[in-house]
């Protein structure tokens, strides 16, 4: 019998830490061919993720240009795409999220008349300028995708609203899946920095802040408030992987270089970040990804946006969302540090974003949709 042929297309690092267990599930499977185009949107931070779950891809566009815009990433991978699939002539294109790469991915597929499976589907802020240009990425390729891979109920939920075409499905989120790879407890650092951090008795803060949106008066806010609360607190210590962005590397620099317990370091891999959350105290990020992964870790999480796609977590009671004004930042901070018993409400929430089957369920689910599997397979239900 002939096999089906997926391809996996993804082009950022937070893509990538997603997708590489899915790609591994599905060349695992009897009845999949499972390819892996790269259009390369980011390069080195990309690799190294390929490098960690040992994946090769089958195609590398390799789009990536300095100083490059939404719309020369756009093109550049939407005009790889087509030479690749008139080679590959995949069955079902699987695109992951809300990046330039995943629209690209998604259009360039259907232009070919071949279906789109989206991963992580159904994600909403409903204000199509923020996140920006996420917002309208992910929306846009739900209204293309003929298979939609929602990782909460609430996601699945906004599809059905939106009566977007094709089947829907609620796996759990496939990072969950990917830290089961990830996170050891013998784990060593690649930077010596990181290994002489003491975990035991210092409070150690992950922070990440890089999202366009937060780029001006609200970055320098965040970081005037991460200041101070370092400044208050003796035993606190804050690692700030920070992105490459020169206005953001600007702002962290002008904000945080003289601090005292402030690491800036340069950006880290997959297995690090996960590892330093693992052992931090609680997280303070603008990432979506981090959202679902800290609280997999029992680890509390401060949102630094005015809003988040992700209000499972904030529901639940892992994540409480501190918007980008300084004075609510330290506040929530403070309390987070100095009241123990809101400390172990977060850490002990359960999380809602998965438990490490989602890969799984979404090869059931192309099993189920082409035929190799009698039964749908049933719904993520968090517990």
């Amino acid at each position: 019998m002939k096999k089906i042929k997926i391809m996996s297309v993804f082009g950022t690092r937070p893509e990538a830490i997603k997708m590489a267990p899915l790609v591994k599930t599905l060349a695992a499977r009897e009845g999949f061919e499972s390819l892996c185009c790269l259009t390369g949107q980011h390069r080195e931070m990309l690799d190294s993720v390929m490098e960690i779950f040992r994946l090769r891809a089958d195609f590398d566009l390799n789009i990536m240009q300095k100083q490059q815009t939404l719309s020369s990433i756009t093109t550049r991978a939407l005009l790889g795409m087509e030479t690749v699939l008139e080679e590959a002539q995949p069955d079902l294109v699987l695109v992951h999220g809300d990046t330039s790469t995943t629209f690209a991915g998604a259009l360039a597929a259907f232009y070919h008349k071949i279906p789109v499976g989206h991963v992580e589907a159904g994600l909403r802020t409903y204000d199509k300028y923020s996140p920006f240009p996420e917002e309208m990425n992910r929306t846009l390729v739900g209204d293309i995708a003929a298979l939609h891979f929602s990782p909460t109920p609430a996601n699945a939920e906004n599809l059905r609203r939106e009566a977007v075409r094709g089947e829907i499905f609620v796996t759990g989120n496939t990072v969950i899946d990917a830290m089961q790879t990830t996170v050891r407890q013998d784990f060593r650092f690649a930077a010596q920095e990181l290994n002489a951090l003491d975990f035991e008795n210092k409070r150690v803060i992950v922070l990440t802040c890089h999202r366009r949106e937060n780029y001006g008066q609200p970055m320098h806010d965040i970081l005037r408030a991460v200041r101070h609360v370092v400044e208050t607190h003796p035993d606190v210590e804050v690692v700030y992987p920070v992105h490459l962005s020169p206005i953001v590397r600007a702002c962290a620099q002008e904000e945080l270089g003289d601090v005292a317990r402030v690491h800036l370091i340069d950006p880290v891999d997959v297995e690090q970040m996960h590892n330093l959350m693992a052992r931090c105290c609680f997280v303070m990020t603008d990432s979506g990804g981090l959202q679902e992964e800290a609280p997999a870790l029992g680890k509390p999480v401060l949102v630094l946006r005015r809003e988040t796609e992700r209000p499972e977590a904030v529901a639940a009671g892992t994540v409480k969302l501190a918007g980008v004004a300084y004075d609510e930042i330290v506040r929530l901070a403070n309390a987070l540090l100095e009241q123990p018993a809101l400390y172990r409400q977060m850490a002990q929430a359960v999380n809602p974003y998965g438990d490490g089957r989602a890969c799984t369920r979404i090869a059931d689910a192309i099993a189920w949709h082409f035929g190799l599997r009698d039964e749908k397979p049933a719904d993520f239900k968090a517990i």
